[in-house]
């Protein structure tokens, strides 16, 4: 199996990439969320229609009391998975209230709906994130409809400003917290072994897995100490902007197929699969693996040396465990036949991936994280 080179010294030393950026203002601190007015004016948003969930709407009614005629109007049913109806739903509102840009307030399925709109429209968004996903970071968008999952990437749909501040969650449900975290993670991991990874995209990964890694833990130890929850945001944060620089792999493959499909919940999906899907990737992928493991407090050493053990996947396994995430699909109550037509779907059109994606590969995947394999 072929071994990879370091991440930020491709090309037999020599760096070779592209990157490229494009307008964005973020706003981090605690008490930033008073400055959503003024953020929304920086992007050309003068009535903005505000996108989020039920709960996320409750959570907002102070800022949404600040920002006055500011608020065109409200929708309230963002869901999981962004299905194609409440998009549609959603474009209505809008129309009606006459907003002329969107405000998304809320974890990733608020930001998704709202992505899904600027899609559609072309009008610009402004996103205040309440969880860790780091949706908010990216240009990348995904729709469900008939039973499966399509995304893609375009730039009118990244947002225009973010607002993180780190009061919003404080308190939030520790589940919630955890899995969303988790689910940066993810965004983190595959950006390290990314085909065109950067040397700014791999440092972005390092440095928000280690923030993720430092901060989680301490959202269930001390959840009224807002030190973690800022941490755990610069984390999706950075983690975020890794993915949004770089094209995802069969983590996310896996992960949109099982969400789309089968409508589990799309964090705690991420959560579970990771540490199977990088036991798999990790013998390709050794330079990532070593950076996984350094930036989650280990040593940083080639893993597995003659063991067999895929350290980065105990690292992940052991990090998943200290903040409560379940081991196996199974215990999403997902049926161990279904399998076979999650790898049919997985092998329709592979993401790209350092392992080249087989039949008996992802369905080594699949039964380990149903079965709640431990790498430890």
């Amino acid at each position: 199996m072929s071994r990879d080179p370091d991440p930020v010294a491709l090309e037999g030393g020599l760096h070779r990439f592209v990157h490229r950026t494009r307008p964005l203002e973020v706003r981090f601190g605690a008490g930033r969320v008073a400055e959503a007015g003024s953020l929304l004016e920086t992007c050309g948003i003068r009535r903005a229609l505000v996108v989020s969930t039920r709960s996320g709407m409750v959570r907002a009614v102070s800022m949404l009391e600040a920002l006055g005629e500011g608020v065109a109007g409200r929708f309230d049913g963002a869901r999981v998975h962004v299905p194609e109806s409440v998009v549609a739903e959603a474009l209505r509102v809008a129309d009606r209230s006459g907003a002329d840009g969107y405000l998304a307030v809320g974890g990733g399925s608020a930001i998704g709906v709202a992505k899904a709109m600027a899609l559609e429209t072309g009008a610009p968004m402004v996103a205040v994130p309440t969880t860790y996903s780091g949706s908010e970071m990216t240009h990348v968008w995904g729709v469900t409809s008939a039973g499966g999952k399509r995304t893609g990437r375009d730039d009118r749909v990244a947002p225009r400003g973010v607002i993180y501040d780190p009061e919003l969650l404080v308190g939030l449900p520790s589940p919630l917290g955890a899995e969303s975290g988790v689910n940066a993670l993810a965004h983190a991991v595959e950006a390290l072994y990314a085909p065109d990874r950067t040397p700014l995209s791999t440092l972005l990964a390092e440095e928000g897995i280690r923030a993720l890694g430092e901060g989680l833990p301490g959202l269930l130890r001390r959840p009224e100490d807002l030190t973690h929850p800022s941490t755990t945001l610069r984390g999706a944060h950075l983690a975020g902007w890794a993915l949004d620089l770089t094209t995802m792999g069969l983590q996310h493959k896996l992960a949109h197929v099982l969400g789309g499909t089968f409508d589990l919940p799309h964090a705690r999906v991420h959560a579970i699969l990771l540490p199977h899907v990088v036991a798999w990737n990790g013998p390709a992928a050794p330079g990532a693996m070593r950076r996984l493991v350094r930036a989650l407090g280990g040593d940083g050493a080639t893993e597995g040396e003659g063991s067999g053990v895929p350290r980065g996947a105990a690292a992940l396994e052991r990090l998943n465990d200290r903040v409560g995430i379940p081991r196996s699909l199974a215990h999403l109550e997902l049926d161990r036949g279904a399998l076979e037509q999650v790898a049919d779907l997985a092998l329709e059109a592979p993401y790209a991936n350092p392992r080249p994606v087989t039949r008996d590969g992802v369905r080594e995947i699949l039964e380990s994280a149903w079965s709640g394999r431990s790498y430890l």
